[in-house]
């Protein structure tokens, strides 16, 4: 197929997650033989901090204006078999009023941040990216939120296919590597600042930090407030690349998780951070939320927490062989169901549903 995706970003992984997964989904359908074009537009923010200008496995339409791009986008979508529009793309209104009058066979919504859509949906009407409108007319819905918000795209607001396409990893860049002395520590954080997102971390990172202060924290992310104090043993990492998250994963004793407030609302939300440190083989503690046990079996895949006296257990109280044991459990559990090839198996099988049937079929199931 020629896919044609409008995206937030494919070239910057800058304070978004939208570029991993753009990433890896394009990678794993270039590989099945397919051909994509992504357009992004050219924001000020990203440009500055490009680090993958070029992707070698599609064709990337930087622009800085729609009215100026909107020949070109005519023009990949009269040949297009498939084509996507992103949550926050910065166009996607527009955008989607050219896919949804275009005649591509397979018109889709790829929605990355799906309890939020849905909350500036009922509250609004729209998006800044999406109208409520738009859904009926939609051939796929695609969410990276499963279970009964499925149900509710369909019922709710009348999208015809809502499937869960969950983020992924790929092995071929998130594997087990030696630990590295520059990343060594009992535990580590990955992920940009998040206003509700910092009391739990400030719960199972610092306050845990504090009570055992001989043993070292690394959180890694971009936009935190310079007013934020970490612990002296808690080491902030300004922006990891990409090409390093292996190595911290597979350097950290436990890797944190921690979800954003309308995920756990929603439930059935994994973060594709989630299943990169897995796939290196180290042991998660994460906060819970509804639907993660169809992810990850808890206590032998993966460790749960409701406070900081679980992540100080953990941390000082399970050996490396038993945080090894978990950790490749997890390993094991994304490699057979949450890779970048499943997902790319999963999006074809959508686009054959979508286009062959006359009758639309009910939500794929969250699992």
């Amino acid at each position: 197929m020629k896919i044609t995706i409008f995206g937030l970003s494919i070239t910057s992984s800058w304070g978004n997650g939208h570029a991993t997964t753009f990433r890896a989904l394009c990678q794993a359908l270039h590989r099945r033989g397919h051909r994509i074009v992504f357009f992004e537009r050219n924001v000020e923010w990203y440009q500055n901090n490009r680090d993958l200008p070029d992707p070698p496995y599609c064709e990337v339409k930087l622009f800085e204006n729609w009215n100026d791009v909107l020949p070109v986008v005519r023009a990949e979508l009269r040949d297009s078999d498939a084509a996507m529009v992103g949550s926050y793309f910065p166009d996607g209104i527009v955008a989607l009023d050219e896919v949804l009058a275009s005649n591509v066979p397979a018109k889709s919504f790829y929605d990355i941040d799906t309890p939020i859509t849905l909350r500036s949906l009922r509250e609004n009407g729209r998006a800044d990216y999406l109208l409520k409108s738009h859904l009926p007319e939609l051939d796929i819905y695609f969410s990276f939120t499963g279970g009964p918000v499925l149900q509710q795209l369909q019922q709710e607001f009348g999208a015809p296919f809502a499937v869960p396409l969950y983020c992924s990893v790929d092995p071929g860049k998130h594997h087990e590597l030696p630990a590295n002395p520059r990343f060594s520590c009992d535990m580590s954080y990955m992920g940009t600042y998040a206003p509700d997102r910092q009391p739990t971390i400030e719960k199972f990172m610092c306050e845990p930090a504090r009570r055992v202060p001989e043993k070292k924290f690394i959180i890694a992310g971009p936009q935190y407030p310079s007013h934020i104090r970490w612990p002296e043993n808690v080491e902030h990492i300004m922006h990891l690349e990409p090409r390093y998250h292996a190595q911290l994963y597979s350097s950290s004793r436990i890797t944190l998780n921690v979800t954003r407030q309308e995920m756990v609302l929603a439930g059935y939300s994994p973060s594709v951070r989630l299943f990169e440190a897995a796939a290196c083989g180290s042991a998660i503690a994460s906060d819970n939320w509804p639907g993660l046990e169809t992810f990850f079996t808890p206590g032998q895949e993966i460790l749960l927490a409701t406070g900081s006296d679980d992540i100080v257990r953990y941390v000082t109280s399970y050996d490396d062989s038993e945080l090894r044991r978990i950790g490749q459990a997890a390993r094991d559990r994304v490699l057979a169901a949450h890779t970048s090839e499943v997902r790319a198996r999963e999006f074809e099988q959508a686009v054959e549903i979508a286009t062959r049937s006359a009758k639309r079929p009910s939500a794929l199931t969250a699992t």
